[in-house]
């Protein structure tokens, strides 16, 4: 299931005829993968990433960490 999540932004300069620039936040458009997806009942993934291997694991609490 592919979610967006709304506090993911990137901030952008907006000009103004102040003499401080404004930043406005703008949504990223991230393509969001869910973790069952990922994880598909398992607690371990392995991730190639230029030639390096990664392990991503979901953790006793249900948070993420990723080990090369």
């Amino acid at each position: 299931m592919n979610t967006h999540n709304p506090n993911d932004f990137r901030y952008r300069v907006r000009r103004s005829d102040d003499a401080f620039p404004r930043f406005d936040r703008v949504p990223l458009a991230v393509r969001t993968l869910s973790s069952n997806t990922l994880f598909q009942g398992e607690h371990e993934i392995g991730i190639e990433h230029h030639g390096a291997l990664y392990r991503l694991k979901i953790t006793r609490q249900g948070k993420l960490i990723l080990n090369k």
